[in-house]
Parts: C-alpha cells; structure tokens; sequence
C-alpha cells in the first residue's frame, strides 16, 4: 500500500474565520494533519480553542474559510451538500456527547436508521446485532427515555458501528457520563474500533481518554501548538 493510499483524512492549511460584532474571529489557523487508516488521532485543547470547529470541518458538516481537507482520497471543497451527505453516509460514522438518539424511535429502529439511508434491507437484523455487540440485545424496542444515559451512548455505539464505516468521529462522547459509566462507554468505544478496524478521530478534554489514542493534536487559540499529528 501506498503512503498515499493509507492516508484517510488529511488537512492542509485549515482555517475558520467568521465575522461577529466586534470584528472578524478566527477560530482556526493553518491546521495540518494527516491520519493514516486504522490509526486513532485524539484532538485535545481547552474549551474554546477550537476543537469541535475542526472535527466539524474534517466531517465535511462545516465549511472551512480556507485550506482543504480530503477524505478517502475525494476532495470536500469540490462536492455540494448532496456530495459530501452521500459521501459521509457511506464512509462515516459519529458519537456525540449529546447522543443525539431520536425520542420517537426505539433502540432498534435508531440503530437501522442509516442503513434505512443507504436502503439496505437487512437494517434490522444488523442493528439487532450492533445492538446485542454493546451488549443491549434485550433492549431493542426501549425508546431513548427508558434507557439510562449510559444505555443510551452505547446505542449511539452502535449505530456509529452498524455500517462499517471507514471513519469515526467522536465528541466528547463521555462528557454527560459519570467516571464508572465513561470509562465502560471508552473501553467499548475502542473495542468496537479494534474490531471494526476504523479509523477514530476523537475530541476530548480528557487526558485519560486522549492517551488511549495511538495519537495526540493539541490545539491552543486555533492553532496547533504540540501532539505527533
């Protein structure tokens, strides 16, 4: 394999400025990075310096001011909306602090929701089995308000995984957890990441978490100021 070809996601000169008030705030500056596949990159930094700005960017979910990121070889900044959705569906999956689980839905049918995306016909044998690898098998039709909050990450665990993707992207995804219940959410996190052999790109605040990673970005006002990225 090519060094090339085993570069997943890659940024060049990233930046994000937006105009407020008082002025134009930059949020990013010149950020480079390249994560080869089945490598695991922690992005850590205080609140404010810009993290989740550049997790959202490398998802191709925001825009950047300028630079360029590539995903799976494919250039963001020359696909539209459409693109980048299809593109993110089929190569992606995410874990937020937040769970971002629909309350109308079942553990189930959240799980099938995007193979229901790609019109797989076999979602819901596969998000049954997703959901018995967290080790949720008899909570299938449990809507997200029956579940503990703990449940509930493992059930985002799960649909991030049901797909196979080649990229996870990971958001404080302890951060509404207490020390036992994260530290069984993160153990999981990585097995399921070992298992599925996927390349993880993780925000935290957590040094404990970060160190897990095989590798470390450290971002201070928006620009890179240490780690091995």
């Amino acid at each position: 394999m090519t060094a090339q070809s085993a570069t997943v996601l890659e940024a060049r000169k990233l930046s994000k400025a937006v105009d407020g008030p008082d002025g134009r705030l930059v949020i990013l500056d010149g950020v480079d990075l390249a994560v080869e596949r089945g490598a695991s990159l922690a992005i850590v930094g205080a609140s404010g310096s810009g993290k989740t700005t550049l997790l959202g960017l490398l998802a191709g979910l925001d825009s950047p001011s300028t630079g360029e990121v590539r995903m799976a070889g494919q250039s963001l900044g020359t696909l539209d909306e459409e693109a980048r959705a299809r593109l993110r569906r089929r190569l992606v999956g995410f874990v937020f602090q937040s769970f971002h689980l629909l309350p109308a839905l079942t553990a189930e049918e959240n799980v099938m929701l995007p193979l229901e995306l790609e019109g797989r016909d076999d979602a819901r044998d596969r998000a049954a089995k997703a959901l018995a690898d967290v080790g949720l098998g008899q909570r299938l039709h449990h809507y997200p308000r029956q579940l503990s909050g703990g449940e509930q990450q493992r059930v985002a665990l799960a649909r991030a995984f049901v797909h196979g993707p080649e990229l996870l992207f990971a958001d404080e995804p302890t951060g509404n957890l207490d020390q036992r219940t994260g530290v069984a959410v993160t153990d999981l996190l990585f097995a399921l990441n070992r298992e599925h052999a996927t390349t993880l790109v993780l925000v935290t605040h957590d040094t404990s978490l970060a160190t897990r990673c095989a590798r470390t970005l450290r971002l201070r006002d928006g620009r890179v100021v240490g780690g091995d990225a």
